[in-house]
């Protein structure tokens, strides 16, 4: 079943990517889409969904992984940055429910990190930004240690 209000229930998502991934450019052109289209697409491939796992991955192991960038961010006004395994799989979570792939996980990270992206580089005092899964969750704010606090902790 496909297209607008279609009914769906009671199918599983591997039944849906074996359907996905038999189309030919004629069930698109059947389906609607113009043939002079269809015929700009040299290959018609269907994908997985990600797993949480995959996100998490995506998320801190890639050179320009963009956990990775905001800790340089940060590291530039002397500022170390933590994610918990947790709050990452939060992100990662995230990601799944939105259905949109490895992109949503730039748009969620932004909302988490935007209000200290823009407070910790005018506060000297702060050493170090923990994210939780609690701030990605939109509970709590991230936690700042400022660099008295930083000694009473250890």
């Amino acid at each position: 079943v496909m297209g607008f209000n279609s009914d769906n229930k009671g199918k599983s998502e591997t039944d849906y990517s074996r359907v996905i991934g038999n189309v030919v450019p004629d069930d698109l052109v059947h389906f609607g889409l113009l043939p002079e289209l269809i015929g700009r697409l040299p290959i018609i491939s269907a994908l997985d969904p990600l797993s949480p796992e995959a996100f998490v991955r995506i998320l801190t192991e890639p050179k320009n992984a963009i956990v990775k960038q905001y800790e340089e961010l940060l590291a530039m006004d002397g500022v170390e940055l933590e994610f918990t395994p947790e709050a990452l799989k939060a992100v990662a979570d995230e990601a799944v429910r939105r259905k949109t792939g490895a992109r949503a996980l730039r748009s969620i990270l932004e909302k988490v990190m935007n209000d200290i992206m823009f407070e910790v580089p005018s506060d000297d005092s702060v050493s170090k930004v923990i994210i939780t899964e609690d701030a990605v969750n939109g509970k709590a704010s991230p936690e700042i240690i400022k660099g008295s606090e930083e000694g009473n902790n250890q």
